[in-house]
């Protein structure tokens, strides 16, 4: 079988947008575009509700720890977000949305047969396990405030 490239694989940059605090939540937010350094504040904006719809209530209890991170991805022909947040220790919780490159606010949840996300969002997702595993699941006290700094930025 041959597989016809629409466009070769290219890094593309990845920012770090801050830590959003939302209904108790502290939240990693991250960039990635495709031909710009970030993406557009529209779609920031509309992730940042989507993630505020998709959090759980109340945002720490026995097994939810308050914390997790969003990734905006601006992308060539659409555009993924991903609201991701940690329980039960070792647990992620992964909601998809995606919207048109046409209207980047219209955001809709993923539904079966989509895609969980593209090579780029899966370099910030292996990052963020890495993270948990160094800040939280290894020391001999877990460490949010660490695991919340730390950040993979550059190109991937």
């Amino acid at each position: 079988m041959e597989i016809r490239l629409t466009e070769r694989y290219a890094p593309r940059p990845v920012a770090r947008l801050g830590i959003e605090e939302r209904a108790g939540w502290r939240l990693k937010v991250y960039g990635i575009a495709h031909g710009r350094e970030e993406p557009r504040r529209e779609l920031v904006a509309a992730a940042l509700a989507a993630a505020d719809a998709r959090l759980p209530a109340p945002p720490v209890t026995r097994s939810r720890y308050g914390v997790g991170f969003v990734g905006v991805h601006d992308g060539r022909g659409g555009n993924f977000v991903f609201v991701d947040w940690w329980g039960q220790e070792n647990e992620l919780h992964h909601h998809v949305l995606f919207s048109s490159s046409d209207v980047p606010a219209e955001l809709r949840a993923a539904v079966d047969g989509d895609p969980i996300a593209c090579v780029w969002d899966l370099a910030v997702v292996a990052h963020e396990r890495c993270a948990w595993i160094a800040h939280v699941l290894a020391p001999e006290r877990p460490d949010l405030d660490a695991y919340l700094e730390d950040f993979v930025t550059g190109t991937i």
